[in-house]
């Protein structure tokens, strides 16, 4: 059975104060609940990962990075590198964010690279891919994707792929309020387990986790989550809420 995970990315948000108050809040939640198949991961801003790391040693919270280097040490004013996030314990990392694609210029070789540094300190990726909205429109959406994969993940071994999350997010409704529908998400996702079945095998892309990043809240979770190949989801904004976070946990473990 593929472990269900529920991610919160919180981006650049929360003064100091306000990032305790959340952990404090998830942690209390794991803490007094059985949540036999569910791994929920937390990425706050990289000034805050010892604080999560710190709560996340007396639970089953997990903490993760939005973002490492390429480089492994060096004069890279600003930048943050896996051997010092493996050094506070974090052990997952967003990489391949369509917002550090837009916004960074982050290529498909590039986040190849940071994959590989990852996967060398005993990071889990959790590999974002996805279409924009006139990609989908020209029904190219498949081929992005699948380009994604091959340029980014699909150079990897079947042992480390092993420690791969993917996360699907169509970029069209990432903080657009536009969710893609259950079925749209499904598509995509069995679409994706299948291309990782053909480069691997049946078991690799069985046991792979998928989860769906794209305007997910507490209101459409249950829905999209009951999807057979979603298994899931990166949230964004409403993982700046405990109530709503704890909603959508709540509802993939239901």
């Amino acid at each position: 059975m593929r472990t269900q995970i529920v991610a919160g990315n919180w981006k650049m948000n929360k003064t100091f104060e306000e990032a305790d108050d959340l952990i404090n809040d998830i942690v209390d939640f794991v803490k007094n609940h059985n949540l036999e198949n569910t791994a929920v991961i937390i990425c706050p801003p990289s000034v805050y990962l010892e604080l999560a790391t710190d709560f996340a040693n007396e639970t089953n919270l997990h903490v993760g990075a939005q973002n490492l280097s390429n480089y492994e040490s060096g004069a890279y004013t600003g930048e943050i590198s896996a051997p010092m996030l493996e050094s506070m314990e974090v052990g997952y990392c967003i990489i391949g964010h369509s917002e550090r694609r837009k916004y960074f210029n982050e290529t498909n070789e590039m986040i190849a690279e940071k994959v590989n540094m990852a996967l060398k300190y005993n990071i889990s990726p959790i590999f974002c891919c996805g279409e924009l909205l006139p990609e989908r429109e020209k029904g190219n959406h498949f081929d992005i994707v699948k380009k994604q994969l091959e340029e980014s993940v699909f150079h990897l071994n079947k042992t480390d792929f092993g420690n791969i999350i993917i996360a699907y997010e169509p970029v069209w409704a990432i903080g657009t309020g536009v969710t893609a529908t259950s079925d749209q998400a499904q598509e995509m996702h069995y679409y994706i387990r299948s291309l990782i079945k053909e480069k691997y095998d049946e078991e690799t892309g069985e046991s792979t986790t998928i989860l769906y990043g794209g305007s997910c809240n507490s209101k459409n979770a249950k829905e999209l989550f009951a999807n057979p190949d979603v298994d899931g989801g990166l949230i964004g904004g409403a993982s700046l809420k405990s109530d709503e976070f704890i909603k959508i946990i709540q509802s993939i473990d239901d």
